[in-house]
């Protein structure tokens, strides 16, 4: 994962040895994340769930296309089951979900989601919710994390090699925080894909020079598989 403020790569070690059994959401924060989804998104068409899962339980919501979002939303359920390790006195939420969004006809059958060809932005969803628990560190806006070192696509035919996590552009700003009816403020946050040169620009140039060149070619969090490179 690359550092936030600009320019660099962060490494950190794994906490834990081996498979650490999710403790499972409270049902509070379960409703909750269901019932903003509803009210910002839609609501859910299915949900892919867990069966045994590894610090957290990460089930991914899909919503289905509608006129005002035309394409599906995926969001995590279950990585704010444990806190994040935040900066001392950040202020920032310890909890936080994930999304993105892909084209109304990408393939989310069970098959396709066992083919890497097409289940790699479920996978890599599911990989970025766990690695602040994984790592004891955290995730949030313009953090970036690569597919290894040097970073390398996802999978074959994919040219994306790496995330940059963003907040969500697609929605209203208050869409953007959960809050449990306990007080808890959940940040949900937007993945966008990247390929290896624009990785390779967050870690030379810094978040400034990425952020332009994701400007300038008008991303969002609506993933376009033959997106070019911006770099």
């Amino acid at each position: 994962m690359d550092d936030v403020s600009g320019t660099g790569i962060v490494r950190h070690q794994p906490r834990y040895d081996g498979f650490v059994a999710a403790a499972g959401q409270r049902p509070e924060v379960a409703d909750a994340i269901d019932q903003h989804l509803t009210e910002h998104f839609g609501p859910s068409e299915y949900v892919l769930h867990e069966l045994a899962s590894h610090l957290v339980g990460v089930h991914v919501h899909v919503v289905g296309p509608t006129p005002e979002r035309p394409y599906r939303t995926l969001v995590t359920s279950g990585m704010s089951e444990r806190p994040m390790t935040v900066p001392e006195g950040s202020g920032i939420s310890p909890y936080a979900e994930l999304m993105l969004c892909l084209p109304a006809d990408w393939p989310l059958t069970q098959e396709a989601l066992r083919d890497d060809r097409t289940g790699w932005p479920v996978q890599v969803l599911k990989q970025v919710a766990r690695l602040p628990h994984e790592y004891g560190t955290w995730i949030g806006e313009w953090h970036s994390v690569p597919n290894g070192d040097p970073a390398e696509p996802y999978v074959e035919g994919t040219p994306f090699a790496g995330v940059v996590v963003t907040p969500m552009l697609t929605v209203s700003p208050e869409a953007r925080t959960i809050t449990v009816p306990d007080g808890t403020e959940i940040n949900l946050l937007a993945l966008i894909p990247l390929h290896p040169a624009e990785v390779r620009l967050k870690v030379s140039q810094g978040t400034n020079a990425l952020i332009a060149a994701l400007d300038r070619g008008g991303v969002s969090e609506l993933l376009d598989p033959t997106r070019p490179s911006l770099v």
